[in-house]
């Protein structure tokens, strides 16, 4: 695997401007269309580009793959225990499509999942809470939600006891170098499970990122949210449509009731239409304020009935 910097050559200290350029430059030169003669390297080569631009692009993504680059690229060679290397599950070449075949994208991942809850099973004792499985390309997607909300808060369950040896505690000279020693050893084990969760938790974030079932519903939502929005803004522009009929409604018959006085010799007031909207704000803020008073009353009477009880 090629480093992603090498494969859109960029240098690693290179702007996000930088980046897109390289990666618009690398997209025009493998595109389909420019390499009529050679589609399935034009297409391998397309994958790669947007893998690796997908990384970098992504400031979080980058930062992570910098501090971890080496291991990526190398599998995660430096690993001291027999715990399931992560680091080669970040490259798009771990699987093979996103369909359920046995080297399909859900296939793989959920396989992966399965091995790391099975090695933490074995530092519980008693009863394990199992976590959300990883499911296929059919599963309803409040289970999909289920899982990432479970693995972004991954918690390692290893003690990685076996790192309790920076110190040996029996060559201790004292209470003082004792706890001293004891302090040391538990960060280093304490460094090693953070380590360990942030490696787990940025690759459900990278796995949710290019989740098929994740981008449906991403863009489910929003067409959701347009339609509600047209919807919303129908409903207030009825709302203030039968407020103007009412106000003009009240305003035709102030006029009729006006000049029917007049007709018989009575004096009263001409409502205009301010002082009709006015007296229309005037009412609704009394109801406003009946409500509160209704509310409050109910509290301090239920107040009351609990203190003679007491």
């Amino acid at each position: 695997m090629k480093c992603h910097y090498e494969v859109l050559g960029v240098e690693r200290t290179a702007t996000q401007d930088e980046i897109k350029k390289a990666h618009r430059k690398g997209a025009l030169r493998w595109h389909p269309d420019k390499n009529k003669d050679n589609p399935e390297e034009s297409h391998k080569n397309m994958q790669i580009i947007q893998e690796a631009y997908d990384t970098l692009s992504d400031l979080q993504e980058r930062a992570f793959y910098d501090k971890h680059r080496v291991q990526i690229l190398g599998g995660g060679s430096d690993y001291k225990d027999d715990s399931v290397n992560v680091m080669t599950f970040f490259r798009s070449g771990c699987y093979n499509g996103f369909n359920d075949d046995p080297q399909g994208f859900y296939c793989v991942y959920s396989e992966l999942f399965n091995n790391i809850s099975e090695e933490d099973r074995k530092f519980v004792d008693g009863a394990y809470e199992e976590p959300p499985t990883f499911g296929d390309s059919l599963s309803d997607f409040e289970l999909v939600r289920e899982f990432y909300g479970w693995w972004q808060s991954y918690c390692t369950k290893k003690s990685y006891c076996w790192l309790d040896e920076l110190y040996d505690v029996r060559q201790a000279n004292g209470r003082r170098v004792l706890r001293a020693m004891e302090k040391e050893n538990k960060k280093v084990m304490d460094d090693a499970k953070k380590e360990r969760n942030e490696e787990i938790r940025q690759l459900v974030l990278h796995i949710k990122k290019r989740d098929p079932r994740c981008i449906a519903q991403k863009e489910k939502q929003r067409v959701h949210d347009e339609e509600k929005a047209v919807a919303d803004k129908a409903s207030r522009e009825e709302a203030r449509r039968k407020r103007a009929e009412e106000i003009e409604m009240l305003a035709e018959q102030a006029k009729e009731d006006n000049a029917e006085m007049d007709e018989v010799g009575l004096q009263r007031p001409f409502l205009t239409w301010t002082s009709i909207s006015s007296k229309l704000t005037l009412c609704y803020s009394n109801i406003q304020t009946a409500r509160r008073m209704t509310t409050l009353s109910i509290a301090l009477c239920a107040r009351s009935s609990l203190n003679q009880i007491k």
